[in-house]
């Protein structure tokens, strides 16, 4: 007869019942296929509506937008205030997360949206006081983002870094709204890294946000060097300066310091996300569906018994 195991999603083979017939065995496999799983015994997601394919495409299409406008115009006023610059690349990014929104809340858990709050105040509180405050050349504001994208997927962690940015930027540093792209990349990153199992052992975790701490670096630098000569925190902006004084350009020590800080930022990130996950237990962890993609797969003793039994009754 054949089971499923509901945390997992697997199906596994036990013996037959008393009675059960190949016939009721093959009638249940196919009840359970035309119930929403494959033959695998892997339980089947009904595929998103085409509206909302569509919104997750106009939004992130709206935020590149606006990136790109930022970067071709370079406007000297961006960050220094709320004015009509800075409102306007804060109104693009609003509607691509909106846009955003409209198409991902509807398969997100309220569980979730009750979270999003508390992992936007983690990094912006993280973010002000490491990332402008101190001597460190790091950010740790994008915490709370990987981790909402590990636990609800790529969309809900965007959206997560875009409104981070967003009511960063209207209550303490306007600054920040010009980085809300790269924001909005590391909480998308953090699902699609999740969805492939990045996040079932500590070191995958590492290595995958080091890597996608390269793209998000490269991002970030051509705002910074650009638009505001450099780094802007303490650390990184001190970073910066002395390579300018080793003889190396704006936008060649934005870069080596973008590359260098995100490349660590984000490893340490991943790292504190993957520990966060593994220390939830698993009735929390089921409220929160897309965190079966980071689930720890461990051998079954009950299927390996009987090759163990019989391998050693030779």
């Amino acid at each position: 007869m054949a089971h499923t195991d509901p945390h997992s999603g697997q199906g596994s083979v036990t013996a037959a019942d008393p009675g059960e017939t190949p016939k009721n065995r093959t009638a249940g496999t196919r009840t359970s296929q035309t119930a929403g799983s494959d033959r695998a015994g892997n339980h089947l997601r009904p595929a998103p509506p085409l509206w909302s394919i569509l919104a997750l495409t106009a939004g992130a299409a709206v935020i590149v937008g606006t990136y790109l406008w930022v970067l071709t115009t370079q406007p000297a006023t961006l960050g220094a205030d709320l004015g009509h610059t800075t409102l306007g690349v804060m109104v693009g990014y609003l509607l691509g997360a909106a846009l955003i929104a409209a198409g991902t809340l509807p398969r997100i858990p309220r569980s979730v949206l009750a979270l999003m709050p508390v992992m936007i105040a983690l990094n912006i509180t993280t973010g002000q006081i490491v990332g402008t405050m101190t001597a460190i050349p790091l950010y740790l504001d994008s915490l709370g983002t990987v981790i909402i994208g590990v636990i609800a997927g790529p969309a809900a962690g965007a959206l997560t870094g875009i409104l981070t940015n967003v009511i960063w930027g209207v209550t303490i540093n306007p600054t920040v709204i010009a980085f809300t792209a790269g924001s909005a990349f590391i909480g998308a990153a953090a699902g699609w890294i999740a969805r492939i199992g990045g996040f079932r052992r500590i070191w995958w975790a590492v290595i995958a946000g080091a890597v996608a701490g390269i793209p998000t670096g490269l991002i970030a630098t051509p705002v910074a060097a650009f638009i505001f000569g450099g780094g802007l925190g303490v650390g990184t902006g001190s970073v910066v300066a002395a390579l300018q004084g080793a003889g190396a350009s704006m936008l060649g020590a934005a870069t080596i310091q973008g590359l260098g800080s995100d490349i660590a930022d984000k490893a340490i990130i991943f790292a504190l996300a993957f520990l966060v996950l593994a220390a939830l237990p698993n009735r929390l962890r089921s409220r929160f569906p897309f965190t079966e993609h980071s689930r720890v797969k461990r051998r079954n003793r009950t299927d390996a018994g009987p090759a163990h039994a019989a391998a050693s009754g030779h």
